[in-house]
């Protein structure tokens, strides 16, 4: 459609690059914390490296919603700030091209990521968090399997130690043996004949099963210490979601807004859960105000080079973000309704957007 001439080519081309740097970048930091932690389960906890790929892969959908905006907008700034220091965008307006014309392959551009983002943000990252606790219960499970390795004392999760010891030949099965700390005032030791894992997605959690074993405990209020002899016992192992940055579930409209019927409208929570929903089409739009304000911003600060454009493009993310942590503020306090209060930022930046290149073409 827009893409008809060489020169609009050349200028969408000059978008791709910085716009998948800069995407790569933003992810690798905003998954950082995630990839070190699973890192840390591939190399010393033996975890499959098949296991941490689909972890990430899960991760990805919530972190492209949040970086697709952004890197368009560093890519417009970056390609349009090279174009006006190499003085091609001086040559292309005196050969009477305007600045809204040379922005059509950047409305293209802009389109591409807003429809991306859109897609991610109502199927993609519903999708991958629903997923994500499969993935991670899994992953649980393999920490749990490679802790039972005979002969080692090994760590699956932070406060229990398990111990297999190894079989001898014409001796019977030797068991196993677990030092559970988790809760600090309840510490037990349990030895059991026979276990297996199994898991409970249900419920989220991995559980470990016993067989004919006894607890060793002494509780803080007697002075010695308890043994309770078992035939089947359960140590049940919940996984948590939120180290994984998984979205929660949320209530549905239906909910929020009968909650806010039963508060007269001042629930802050609920509140913010209605900003969420509105968010959730306001957001991805922002991806066309962000590519658009690019392109005079880019003029404006042609001699920033591309790192100086990275850092203007996180400058405007910044400005942003205070935006609509005002909004948040000013719609729990009953000033703004949600809807407002999800757009608004989007509003004002449109009309700085506007502003902006009304002031560039006139000059």
């Amino acid at each position: 459609m827009i893409l008809r001439t060489l020169l609009d080519r050349y200028i969408f081309t000059e978008l791709l690059t910085p716009f998948g740097l800069s995407l790569g970048a933003l992810c690798f930091v905003m998954l950082t914390r995630e990839l070190l932690r699973l890192v840390e389960l591939l190399v010393s906890k033996g975890v499959g490296i098949w296991a941490v790929l689909k972890v990430i892969a899960m991760l990805l959908p919530s972190g492209l919603v949040l970086t697709l905006p952004i890197a368009g907008l560093i890519a417009s700034v970056t390609a349009f700030g090279r174009l006006s220091f190499d003085k091609e965008l001086v040559a292309m307006r005196a050969a009477g091209l305007s600045l809204v014309r040379l922005s059509q392959p950047v409305l293209l551009f802009s389109v591409c990521v807003f429809t991306l983002t859109l897609v991610l943000s109502q199927w993609g990252q519903p999708w991958s968090s629903l997923n994500l606790k499969k993935v991670a219960l899994n992953l649980l499970k393999d920490q749990l399997a490679l802790a039972l390795e005979r002969g080692t004392f090994n760590e699956p999760i932070p406060h229990m130690m398990i111990y297999v010891p190894e079989a001898e030949p014409d001796r019977p099965a030797p068991g196993i043996f677990i030092s559970d700390e988790r809760l600090p005032n309840e510490p037990r030791v349990i030895v059991a004949e026979h276990y297996r894992i199994f898991m409970d997605a249900e419920h989220d959690h991995v559980a470990l099963q016993l067989e004919n074993g006894m607890i060793h405990s002494r509780p803080p209020q007697i002075d010695q210490s308890q043994q309770i002899a078992f035939a089947s016992y359960d140590i049940k192992i919940n996984l948590n979601l939120s180290s994984y940055s998984a979205t929660e579930e949320r209530p549905s409209y239906d909910q929020i807004t009968a909650r806010l019927a039963e508060t007269g409208g001042k629930d802050a929570g609920a509140l913010r859960r209605m900003m969420e929903y509105y968010r959730d089409l306001a957001f991805p739009t922002a991806s066309l105000v962000f590519c658009l304000l690019g392109v005079p911003v880019g003029i404006v600060s042609k001699r920033s080079g591309r790192v100086g454009g990275f850092a203007v493009g996180v400058g405007i993310i910044i400005a942003f973000y205070i935006l609509n942590v005002g909004c948040d503020f000013l719609v729990t306090a009953l000033i703004l309704h949600p809807f407002w209060g999800a757009w608004l930022p989007n509003a004002i930046f449109m009309i700085i957007t506007l502003v902006l290149f009304y002031r560039v073409s006139t000059h």
